[in-house]
Parts: C-alpha cells; sequence; structure tokens
C-alpha cells in the first residue's frame, strides 16, 4: 500500500483511511464520507533551442535538486491556463519572453514519491526579454544535446533522447 499523504478531511476535519471505490483504493473520510482523488500535479516546460542547442538551466541551492540542470519548468496555478503557464515560468527563470509552440510531449513524473507530476513540454521561440538565471535557477546556458549536464529530472533526459532521436532522423 501506499504511503498516506493526507489525514484529514478537506471538507469536515474528519480522518480519512484508504478503502476500496470503485476500481482504486481512495482516501475517504470517516466522518462525512467525502473521497479525495489524489490527482497529479500539471508542470510545464519550454524546449528553446538555438542552432541545435538547447537553453538549460542549473538548479539553485534554494531549490530541490540544486545544482543539477533542467529545461526551465514550473507548475500551472489553479485557475491558469497551461500557455500563460509556461510564458510565466519561463520568464520567472530565464529573463525571456517565449511564445509556445505546439506541445512537444506529455510524460508523467515519478522520479519524485510524495509528489506526482505530469509535464507538458511546449516547443518555445524567443520573443524577447534578457538571459539571466531566476527564480529556482542560478545559471542559464545553451548546450550540445550531445553535452548535456547532469539532469535533475528523469523526464528531461527522456525529452532529450527524443529531440536526438529527431535531429539524428533529419
Amino acid at each position: 500500500m501506499r504511503k498516506q499523504r493526507f489525514h484529514f478531511c478537506p471538507k469536515c476535519g474528519g480522518a480519512v483511511a484508504y478503502r476500496r471505490v470503485g476500481e482504486r483504493e481512495r482516501l475517504v473520510c470517516g466522518k462525512c464520507a467525502y473521497t479525495i482523488y489524489e490527482n497529479p500535479i500539471v508542470g510545464v516546460a519550454a524546449i528553446v533551442r538555438k542552432n541545435g542547442a538547447i537553453l538549460l538551466g542549473r538548479r539553485a541551492s534554494n531549490a530541490s535538486y540544486a545544482g543539477l540542470w533542467c529545461i526551465p519548468c514550473g507548475y500551472v496555478e489553479y485557475d491558469e491556463d497551461i500557455r500563460d503557464a509556461v510564458i510565466r515560468e519561463f520568464l520567472e527563470e530565464t529573463g525571456l519572453v517565449i511564445e509556445p509552440g505546439r506541445v512537444y510531449t506529455v510524460l508523467s513524473n515519478f522520479h519524485n514519491p510524495s509528489v506526482h507530476t505530469v509535464g507538458v513540454w511546449f516547443m518555445a521561440e524567443i520573443a524577447g526579454g534578457t538571459l539571466c538565471p531566476g527564480d529556482d535557477l542560478d545559471q542559464v546556458a545553451y548546450f550540445s544535446l550531445d553535452a548535456v549536464p547532469d539532469l535533475a529530472f528523469p523526464t528531461d533526459a527522456q525529452v532529450i533522447n527524443m529531440l536526438q532521436a529527431e535531429d539524428s532522423n533529419n
């Protein structure tokens, strides 16, 4: 059985426990019978390339996975459009304004057992701004796909492998 992340009902404050609901074990309040659906968090990232290289950011000392690199990314706020989120997050982390294009890929992230996220990677073009690390990053730089530094997230490695495969086929 998985580790229980929530212990009290957000509706009435009663104790919650896993019970079979339909086809799955779900957290259910013993007092009011409210079911808590543990949904993943949505993250966004933007793939910006220049002369075949990809823009990456190094995670700052105050961020999780400090010192490792990632495709600039962040979370979608509850009331935020997904494209607005990727524009905002990219600007916060890199100082660059982007124009997001097509969705490149969508992947589930299971590297952190306490938080299941679903990531959406967009292809993007720079529309303005000045390259400067910010928010969770302390460095930003372009890297050739065959010289990528140590990455924070396994899904970024998957994305880079996908880009490499595409480049070799073109």
